[in-house]
């Protein structure tokens, strides 16, 4: 009897004691998952405090993350920016920098898949990416899949590729701030019949795609009910040079030309420098642009350019790396940092998508975005008879 006594309460404890252990790890994964850290594409500042936030996912996650850059040639962003706050991003997530691989493939696409290669063959399980064309980005994602490596899109969609995830700036809240950004200057400017000549990026960038759809949209109305004439759209491109021989072929076959969407800085430069050898005055034939360049910028303030889309790369950076740690630690990414999706117009799918807000600058808001994010040096946007513009703007260089 007690033996008998003894011994069944010592079974019943076990039974308990097992029970309490599976339910001690269930609700150590519910409890796990529970805990999981969340932000949001609204979490990410200046100064990176929100990173912080993430650090039990880098405990969690396993294995390298590649990230692979496009080229510098057409644009320094990328060893500017690109590169140091992605750094700084996953640093101050508490990733060793031995977990982090940064490449940049200087504009040639086999180097990029090389690359993406590469950084699988040394651990890494997830790939940010931006490719240099849809072409290369496919190839490098379908290597990818094939190696149970998961894959990011950064700044730029690849289409018909493979991707888990898409990270950008809203491509199409950019066009809109551009057209609502002529419309601004267009009333501003007292210009009177607008004639408008309406110039896209290169057709083979999705982002591109985006863009225009944008500002079409924004326009279409002003074009449908007569208050505006669309005068042309030529085939687009990204090459300053070719932008402006578009231009010029357009502005003699159109003397009445009197506004242009030009749908990035540079090609606004090139379209401005064309037009100031004809003696235009500032404040007299509105152009647009995105990127905040220290030359869009300068155009901006001597009153050749309407304005800027800017896109702080800080944020973009820290919503990639987010989403990478997610990825890293098999955890599901919460719904504000994946908070819209992007089309992929070749395989006709939505890719999920980690939008973030563009800035549209002009000189009234020039001090408190570009230059206190310090996105651009005073000194440098000061120079050159811009003192007094700089002042009006509460610059100081």
């Amino acid at each position: 009897m007690i033996r008998f006594e003894v011994s069944r309460p010592r079974a019943g404890l076990a039974v308990l004691a097992g029970a309490a252990v599976a339910l001690g790890v269930a609700a150590g994964g519910l409890a796990a998952r529970a805990a999981a850290p969340s932000v949001s594409v609204d979490s990410f500042t200046a100064d990176f405090s929100a990173m912080a936030k993430l650090k039990p996912l880098v405990a969690a996650g396993k294995g390298k993350i590649g990230v692979l850059l496009p080229e510098t040639t057409t644009s320094a962003r990328y060893s500017s920016f690109d590169t140091p706050y992605l750094k700084r991003a996953f640093a101050a997530a508490g990733v060793p920098a031995s977990d982090v691989i940064i490449t940049n493939a200087q504009g040639s696409e086999s180097t990029e898949l090389t690359q993406a290669q590469a950084d699988i063959s040394q651990g890494a399980t997830v790939l940010l990416v931006d490719p240099i064309s849809s072409g290369v980005g496919a190839s490098v994602e379908s290597y990818a899949k094939s190696h149970g490596v998961k894959v990011i899109d950064y700044d730029r969609l690849t289409l018909g590729g493979s991707r888990d995830y898409y990270v950008s700036f809203n491509n199409v809240a950019v066009g809109q701030m551009i057209g609502r950004g002529m419309l601004a200057c267009i009333q501003a400017w007292h210009v009177a019949k607008p004639n408008i000549l309406v110039m896209r990026g290169a057709p083979t960038d999705n982002n591109a795609t985006l863009f225009a759809q944008g500002y079409d949209g924004v326009l279409q109305p002003y074009f449908a009910s007569g208050k505006f004439v669309k005068v042309g759209e030529p085939a687009g491109t990204w090459d300053p040079a070719v932008a402006q021989t578009t231009f010029q072929e357009q502005f003699t076959a159109h003397s009445n030309i009197n506004a242009v969407i030009t749908p990035n800085d540079d090609n606004a430069n090139a379209i401005i420098s064309y037009l100031r050898t004809l003696k235009v005055p500032p404040h007299r034939f509105p152009t647009t642009g995105q990127d905040a360049t220290l030359t869009g910028l300068r155009n901006i303030l001597a009153g050749y350019q309407c304005g800027t889309a800017y896109k702080p790369i800080y944020l973009e950076a820290q919503a990639a790396a987010a989403l990478a740690l997610y990825l890293r630690a098999g955890e599901a990414p919460p719904k504000g940092l994946v908070n819209g999706s992007t089309m992929d117009s070749t395989k006709k799918v939505a890719v999920p998508s980690s939008l973030l807000t563009p800035i549209w600058v002009t000189p009234a808001n020039m001090a408190k975005t570009v230059v206190a994010d310090k996105f651009v040096a005073p000194a440098q946007l000061c120079a050159s008879g811009l003192a007094g513009a700089c002042k009006a703007a509460g610059i100081t260089p």
